[in-house]
């Protein structure tokens, strides 16, 4: 990359950082706008790999400065996005682009898709996001469709059906009608066979090879003449499972000289060994393929728009073939692009998380390291702010950056003012992934001249809700990288100020202006005595320390701030420990 590229680069992601930063009130992070400005300088991509290191320093520089001056700046660079920024804040936005021709349909009609090989993803996520808010936007109707009908290469995981339905509903998303392919393989077959009738399609026997060789030279099959009445006696023989798998499959006679290979005679049905999970479909051996089975269904349910992965551009292209056969007319596409994540070392897969799970190196699916619904949701962050995220992201062609800094700052708005205020005092990491992570030591320090009880508050915002009491007894714990120097003096939050003379706290006559004036740390601290033991569990590991006696009352499912640490979903109470997933800062 030369100099003059490179400030380009640098010129360019400060912009992006600006708006981005001011638009969501957070912190601009590297992952959020990497992907946009990508899409908007193509000739950035080739130096994909140097590119971050650049616009780093860029970033934190943006992140170090106010509101006004974060503003003050963008309107020296870019005073139209300024303009954009106020025009965004003065109108009620509606949250997505208009779907196309949606005026032309008496209603909008919708389906999310997912193939129940194991529960959602991150990523997953943004289909029924995005699909629902459409849905209440036009005020239309949304259709949960079980993409089931490849029972070997993405086998059904019989528990997935009603986790991803769970997934839906933390969503805050309830769908219109709810059915399995797997249920409607007999309606498949009968479209085959009126296919077959118009001659729109063939039996073919030639192993994948030949018949690619064949393609690709845009030759045809020796098959593909055959007369109908032979087509229709050999698909019910794959019917009734009388062929082996790979042995025939049932094409959709297309254009075999079509520019594009993939589009040529492709395949609608194919035999299958593997019996199906359900046992309800477990006799079936003849399977259709996605497109046709997708294709079917969207016609016969309604389907007015269908929005998919821009790497699918071929399946509606396909589709249109069988479409035309039919006489029906083919809905309304968008193609988006693929959906990246920052801050998770867990590939966003649902085959690498089952196997993560299946081999014991992640506890679950809502394992806090795993970037999945279940696991957000048990750490206590809320479908809505999930949702706002990835409605935000629009529906680009372009691939798109998901920052986790956008959810938790969603989040954040959601929780905060409800979080009652804890004190929680680390004291150890146990680290669940590669690398030794951060460690803590809670370091016992006794306390003199000083009440017996300490009052902070519930919640700072809310006097009315009352203050906690937390015993002092003759000693706190407080983090060892917050015990000060020998003489000097802290502000035990919610006590007052200490000095520590190297072996105890001494309890000083002073108020609040040592903090604001003189600069004096305020530290968070628990009873040394009358503490609860806590395992908060986080994204990095595990880590262990004691809370103040109150979080023991909390309600499971309460998110809680720990003081100077973060927020927290109370997960469970018992006799030894609690237990608490760490949510975000």
């Amino acid at each position: 990359m030369d100099d003059e590229l490179r400030e380009r680069v640098r010129r360019e992601a400060e912009r992006a950082a600006l708006f981005n930063a001011l638009k969501h009130g957070s912190d601009a992070q590297v992952g959020a706008i990497m992907g946009p400005m990508m899409g908007e300088n193509p000739e950035f991509r080739e130096h994909g790999d140097e590119i971050p290191g650049v616009i780093a320093p860029v970033i934190e520089d943006v992140n170090g400065m106010s509101d006004d001056e974060q503003r003050e700046r963008l309107a020296e660079l870019a005073p139209e996005d300024v303009e954009k920024l106020d025009s965004e804040d003065e109108e009620d936005d509606q949250p997505l682009p208009d779907l196309p021709n949606a005026e032309a349909y008496d209603e909008v009609r919708m389906r999310c898709a997912p193939n129940p090989n194991g529960p959602w993803h991150l990523g997953s996520a943004r289909m029924p996001a995005v699909i629902g808010t459409y849905k209440e936007m036009y005020d239309g109707w949304m259709l949960v469709r079980f993409d089931d009908t490849d029972p070997e290469t993405k086998r059904p995981d019989l528990d997935a059906y009603d986790q991803i339905l769970d997934d839906l509903d933390y969503l805050g998303f309830e769908a219109d009608e709810v059915i399995k392919a797997s249920d409607r393989v007999d309606e498949y077959y009968e479209h085959a066979r009126r296919l077959i009738g118009k001659g729109g399609a063939y039996t073919c026997s030639c192993p994948g090879e030949e018949f690619s060789e064949l393609k690709n030279s845009a030759e045809a099959c020796p098959h593909r003449e055959k007369d109908p009445e032979t087509v229709a006696e050999e698909f019910e023989a794959m019917v009734d499972g009388e062929y082996e798998s790979g042995e025939m499959v049932l094409r959709i006679k297309t254009d075999i000289e079509h520019k594009n290979p993939a589009l040529r005679d492709w395949v609608a049905f194919r035999m299958v060994d593997t019996p199906h999970p359900r046992e309800e479909a477990s006799e079936y051996r003849c399977w259709p393929m996605l497109d046709f089975q997708s294709g079917v269904d969207d016609h016969l349910t309604g389907v007015t728009h269908i929005i998919r992965g821009i790497d699918l551009q071929d399946s509606a292209k396909r589709q249109r073939f069988l479409y035309d056969y039919f006489d029906w007319e083919y809905p309304e596409v968008l193609h988006w692009g693929h959906v990246q994540l920052d801050a998770y070392d867990v590939k966003m897969s649902t085959s690498t998380i089952k196997e993560l799970v299946a081999s014991g190196e992640l506890d679950g699916w809502d394992d806090p390291r795993a970037p999945t619904v279940q696991s957000v949701k048990r750490r206590g962050i809320r479908g809505e702010a999930v949702v706002d995220a990835m409605v935000d992201l629009g529906t680009s062609s372009s691939d798109v950056d998901l920052a986790m800094s956008s959810v938790y700052a969603n989040n954040r708005d959601l929780v905060d003012d409800e979080a009652p205020r804890q004190f929680l005092v680390r004291d150890g990491f146990e680290a669940r992934g590669e690398g030794d992570g951060e460690s803590y030591e809670a370091v016992v320090v006794p306390v003199d001249g000083g009440p017996d009880e300490a009052t902070p508050q519930v919640h700072p915002e809310h006097p009315d809700r009352g203050d906690r009491e937390i015993p002092v007894g003759d000693g706190v714990l407080v983090e060892a990288a917050d015990l000060p120097e020998q003489g000097d003096r802290v502000w035990l939050k919610g006590y007052g100020p200490v000095r520590y003379d190297g072996e105890r706290f001494e309890f000083l006559d002073a108020d609040i202006d040592i903090v604001r004036e003189e600069g004096v740390d305020v530290v968070h601290w628990v009873p040394a005595d009358d503490n609860v033991e806590v395992r908060l569990r986080t994204m990095d590991g595990d880590a262990t320390g004691y809370a103040e006696p109150g979080f023991a009352d909390q309600s499971v499912d309460t998110v809680v701030q720990f003081v100077r640490v973060g927020f927290a979903r109370v997960d469970a109470h018992d006799a030894e420990a609690s237990v608490a997933y760490f949510t975000h800062p």
